[in-house]
């Protein structure tokens, strides 16, 4: 039987951190759904056209090593706001939510757009200076010569192309339980989100 968790917010809320936790302690599969516009936006920084990029990707694609960095980052906000390459992807993301044994998936339009039937929804969010300092941290942590600034620029700037965006911009559906990690340890944030789901099931 298929059971959905459709696990929304902004960049470096936390949610994915969240949304794999919560896959594991339940035996659900997972769906980090912003990889999939990652490895758009990947193929298109080389070149490939946005479209055919989306139409044609692959779940190799999504194992590709460069998918975290902040070039993929930018390139995914750009090709997301194409209504084409999202409903290139939507197929793809509702055929992994609806597999037999349960199904986690995180993005900026499970809730809303993708699946807005799923059995529980949240939406994971934290202030855009903890989201920084988050990002700022594992860029810094990885290599990456960047400052904190900059990566706050990139956060608010992130933020207003997501929300603003035309075609399923990045909100709450009315009926999710919203989580704020601003002040949360990874531990209490799954540890409500996990309350969030197991009410869900009952």
């Amino acid at each position: 039987m298929s059971f959905t968790v459709a696990i929304d917010g902004p960049a470096a809320a936390g949610k994915g951190t969240i949304s794999k936790a919560v896959a594991q302690h339940f035996g659900f599969a997972h769906l980090d759904t912003g990889l999939l516009y990652r490895a758009v936006g990947a193929k298109v920084a080389e070149g490939a056209e946005p479209v055919a990029a989306a139409m044609s990707l692959t779940a190799k694609d999504l194992e590709r090593d460069d998918l975290r960095s902040q070039v993929a980052a930018g390139a995914a906000s750009k090709v997301a706001v194409i209504p084409e390459v999202r409903a290139a992807l939507v197929a793809f993301q509702r055929s992994f939510a609806m597999r037999s044994g349960g199904a986690v998936l995180d993005g900026r339009d499970i809730g809303t757009v993708i699946c807005p039937d799923a059995a529980a929804k949240l939406f994971v969010t934290a202030s855009p200076e903890c989201r920084a300092e988050r990002r700022f941290a594992e860029l810094t942590a990885s290599g990456h010569d960047v400052t904190y600034s900059q990566v706050l620029e990139d956060v608010i700037a992130r933020d207003r192309r997501d929300s603003e965006r035309s075609t399923a911009p990045l909100l709450a559906a009315p009926d999710a339980v919203q989580i704020d990690t601003s002040d949360l340890t990874i531990e209490e944030a799954v540890a409500q989100a996990i309350v969030v789901i197991q009410t869900a099931r009952n």
